[in-house]
């Protein structure tokens, strides 16, 4: 059998198997791991074909996952490809077509078969889209894998580029602060991450402009409610000076990544805590100038780098969120001194997780509007998110 079948075949079992209940990337490292005989090579053409698959989103739903894995690698290439010049020789000379040109390939091959196979059906739910966003264009960033973003903190600047380029290491300055890499770029051997620079996402980076408008106000007492891994608390803490910082999150262990990565960043005044924000009896007493809210949300605005939850998503979870979102924001608005800003932020592309919550935020908590904004990250190979920074009316107004 030719080592391409074999690849075939062994992407179907994997995705066969998978349930979506974990991120594919580890679930692949799982079966790698417990599965030896497979090479360097081989792990990457079956990875490879897998992400292929799963970048088709909600598109080709009826076709065998043998097919639907030369659809999608087809779809995803713009260069020739050796595994599909074996299997597909007819489609590898058309690889330079756009998107939607190659559906129509499929679909005419196809005998009109499947009437899901269109650029559109990738991702059906352009209804519930934030009204800014290019649909087309966002359905196309799904067949592109987007790139790694470093952002070089102060004073580092120098010190990281150079490295780099000692390092041979191919990239791409977009600002003082901001360099993209191929996304399987490996620098966590060339540089200090966290303390030289931290890996964040193009999109994530363009917060610091919303941060830039809370400086004016100086803002001293800050607090990361959702921190995560605390990327947004180490570029808020970049950004503002003097700052007095609070991190929480509902899960623990992810605060113990955070810590590691603060140590590495040189953060060592802040203070962690463990809070159900979204809880109905949260009760939490203290006051902030700033209150950072990267809310837990689908996470749409990344599936380019994780298209395993495009395929696995159900619409019914737009509304969960949104529920969720809402309680954390009114759990943490009481805790906003008077004047203090909210930066409310998201890395979804639903109205419903976007504009509708920040109207909420307007009209039933009475906060005032500062700035608000997509940060259309599928136009740069990057992530997609929503900003909104709002602030707690004076006593007086």
């Amino acid at each position: 059998m030719s080592r391409y079948y074999s690849y075939i075949n062994t992407a179907a079992l994997l995705i066969n198997q998978y349930s979506g209940k974990e991120l594919f990337n580890l679930y692949l490292k799982n079966y790698f791991s417990a599965n030896k005989k497979y090479g360097s090579k081989d792990r990457k053409q079956i990875s490879h074909l897998c992400y292929c698959f799963f970048r088709l989103g909600k598109s080709l739903k009826e076709m065998k996952t043998e097919e639907r894995l030369l659809a999608g690698l087809f779809l995803c290439s713009s260069d020739s490809n050796e595994l599909l010049a074996y299997m597909k020789p007819e489609w590898n000379s058309k690889v330079f077509l756009t998107a939607k040109e190659k559906f129509e390939i499929i679909f005419s091959e196809a005998g009109e078969i499947y009437t899901d196979s269109n650029l559109e059906s990738i991702f059906p739910w352009e209804k519930e889209l934030s009204p800014e966003i290019d649909f087309n264009f966002f359905c196309s960033s799904f067949l592109i894998q987007p790139d790694l973003f470093l952002r070089l903190r102060p004073g580092m600047e120098m010190i990281v580029k150079q490295k780099l380029k000692q390092a041979a290491i191919e990239c791409t300055n977009l600002s003082e602060s901001c360099i993209s890499l191929p996304n399987t770029s490996k620098v966590d051997t060339i540089i200090n991450l966290d303390n030289e620079a931290v890996i964040q996402d193009y999109s994530s980076q363009q917060v610091g402009s919303f941060l830039q408008m809370v400086k004016k106000g100086s803002p001293y007492k800050v607090w990361d409610c959702c921190a995560a891994s605390g990327g947004k608390a180490i570029l808020a803490n970049d950004i503002l000076e003097n700052i007095e910082l609070t991190v929480s999150d509902v899960r623990e262990n992810i605060l113990f990544n955070l810590k590691k990565r603060f140590s590495a960043a040189g953060i060592k005044n802040y203070t962690s805590k463990v809070l159900n924000i979204g809880s109905e009896d949260f009760n939490y007493k203290d006051e902030f100038d700033l209150v950072i809210a990267d809310v837990p949300c689908s996470g749409s605005g990344t599936w380019s780098r994780t298209p395993e939850q495009l395929f696995y998503f159900d619409e019914k979870k737009i509304n969960e969120f949104s529920s969720l979102q809402k309680k954390i924001i009114k759990n943490v608005i009481p805790n906003l001194k008077a004047g203090g800003f909210l930066l409310y932020i998201t890395c979804s592309v639903f109205k419903k997780e976007n504009e509708e919550i920040a109207a909420f935020i307007q009209e039933e908590l009475k906060q005032n509007l500062i700035a608000i904004k997509i940060l259309e990250g599928f136009t740069k190979k990057a992530d997609t998110m929503f900003v909104a920074l709002l602030q707690k009316p004076l006593l007086s107004d």
